[in-house]
């Protein structure tokens, strides 16, 4: 069996504020229905808590870090699961059931396996 990583891009917000308690608990729906094929899961702090970490001139450069996040966008990289599936037809199929592909995006992609 393959893994894909899937990860959700949504509104910047905390997800722990009362506002958002209805939403999070349809994550947390979707997680105990695809318990048998999430291998790990994780929900990001806001991108206002980001550092972004360059190094000028490659290896042994010098490290640049930034607060905050590196563009501005409408939706951000919020969370991410690691999702076991036969292929990529039924990762996709699985993903479409995530939350955040009903009104932001989730990219899934092949992971490729340590050798």
């Amino acid at each position: 069996m393959a893994q894909y990583l899937a990860m959700t891009f949504t509104a910047d917000v905390d997800w722990w504020a009362p506002e958002h308690a209805e939403e999070l608990a349809e994550y947390r729906k979707f997680g105990v229905d695809h318990a048998d094929r999430i291998v790990q899961s994780a929900v990001l702090h806001p991108t206002g808590t980001a550092t972004v970490v360059r190094v000028e001139g490659a290896r042994g450069g010098q490290v640049v870090t930034t607060d905050g996040p590196y563009a501005e966008t409408k939706e951000a990289l919020t969370g991410y699961y690691l999702i076991e599936a036969d292929d990529l037809e039924e990762a996709v199929k699985i993903a479409a059931e995530i939350p955040a592909a009903w009104g932001g995006a989730v990219e899934v992609r092949p992971v490729i396996a340590a050798k």
